[in-house]
């Protein structure tokens, strides 16, 4: 079992599928539940714009879009992509499938932007992402095609890619159209090279009280790790991941001339 530089084991290869019976299958037994928390307050935030326009960094198969703008649930989504009677589906037929049980209900225009073109291609073919953006902007810069899709974005939202992506994407993405941001982000992976990137294109950023429950953890290996990690980053695990679980917290990022306001989340505890 393979292990990122925070300890965190990797599990590159469900989102790298045609399409997400592998991401669930394996996420199901670790209870990963982060997108379900973090949906009221994405809400919140969508619901200061007439039209919203969205943009989701680290998608994978749409999972964010699906709870926005579908009405799903992710116990909802754990059963429809276990149950044995899709398991020989073909992903054309699992993707018209999603495409009759989950109608587009909410208003926003959400955009995917991840490097997976498997999992970007089945949240399209699905309905759950109105447009996509396969990129790795750790390396390369947007093209003017990229630039066009992501104009005019009034909202990012991510749930756990900060780590896998860094400051040079979330600054590449800010610089297209100032949007308000909304991140959750392991304990263990710094904000500050983020905040410090986006301070420079005049954001302030204001971390939310509480904390949120992304997962149980794989292994007591992966466990041990990151609890080493958090240590030597400065962060007490104590009654937190101590306990069996990563925990992840909301960092809410604005442009400092802009005239939108950021809900106030701030005594939001988020345990669940």
């Amino acid at each position: 079992m393979a292990f990122d530089a925070t300890g965190k084991v990797t599990l590159d290869h469900i989102y790298t599928q045609p399409d997400p019976r592998a991401y669930f299958t394996t996420l199901r037994g670790l209870e990963y539940n982060i997108p379900q928390l973090a949906q009221p307050y994405f809400a919140d935030l969508i619901g200061q714009h007439e039209r919203p326009r969205v943009v989701d960094i680290g998608c994978s198969y749409g999972i964010n879009a699906a709870l926005l703008n579908h009405g799903a649930s992710m116990e909802e989504l754990y059963e429809r992509y276990t149950d044995p009677a899709v398991a020989d589906l073909s992903t054309s037929a699992l993707a018209e499938r999603d495409r009759r049980l989950s109608k587009k209900q909410g208003n926003a225009w959400i955009v995917g932007l991840d490097s997976s073109r498997p999992a970007l291609d089945y949240a399209l073919a699905a309905g759950f992402l109105d447009d996509a953006v396969c990129a790795d902007l750790e390396n390369k810069d947007l093209t003017e095609e990229q630039r066009e899709q992501l104009a005019g974005t009034d909202l990012v939202i991510s749930t756990g890619c900060i780590g896998y992506v860094g400051a040079s994407t979330i600054a590449k993405v800010a610089e297209v159209s100032e949007p308000l941001m909304a991140h959750f982000v392991l304990r263990m992976v710094p904000f500050e090279p983020v905040e410090e990137a986006l301070r420079e294109l005049g954001y302030d950023t204001v971390r939310a009280d509480g904390v949120f429950r992304q997962r149980r953890f794989v292994s007591v290996e992966e466990q041990d790790q990151v609890l080493d990690t958090l240590r030597t980053v400065g962060v007490d695990p104590r009654g937190l991941e101590d306990t069996g679980w990563l925990y992840a917290q909301l960092h809410l990022c604005r442009p400092t001339t802009s005239a939108r306001t950021i809900v106030d989340l701030t005594s939001a505890t988020g345990q669940g």
